[in-house]
C-alpha cells in the first residue's frame, strides 16, 4: 500500500470513527441499520439491488475504520 494512502487513513482515524457512529449506525431506532442489513444477509432476505447499495453505504465507514485501526497497529508495531 502506498505510504500516502496509509498515512491518510491513519491520520483521519477520528473521521472514520465519527462516520461509523453516525452514518454507519443511522437510523438508530428501532435497531441500527447496518445490523438489520447483516441480519438480512444471514436470513437470505437481501434481494433488491437498493438493499445491497444501502449495505455498502452503511458498511463503508466501518470498513475504513477497521482498515485504519489495523494500519495504525502495524505502524506502531513496526516502530517499536
Amino acid at each position: 500500500m502506498d505510504n500516502k494512502i496509509r498515512d491518510f487513513l491513519v491520520k483521519n482515524l477520528s473521521l472514520w470513527a465519527m462516520a461509523s457512529v453516525t452514518l454507519g449506525l443511522a437510523p438508530f431506532l428501532p435497531e441500527p441499520h447496518i445490523w438489520k442489513q447483516i441480519l438480512n444477509i444471514y436470513h437470505g432476505r437481501l434481494t433488491e439491488s437498493i438493499d445491497w447499495l444501502d449495505l455498502l453505504m452503511h458498511g463503508a465507514p466501518w470498513v475504513l475504520l477497521i482498515v485504519a485501526l489495523v494500519l495504525k497497529y502495524l505502524v506502531l508495531k513496526k516502530t517499536t
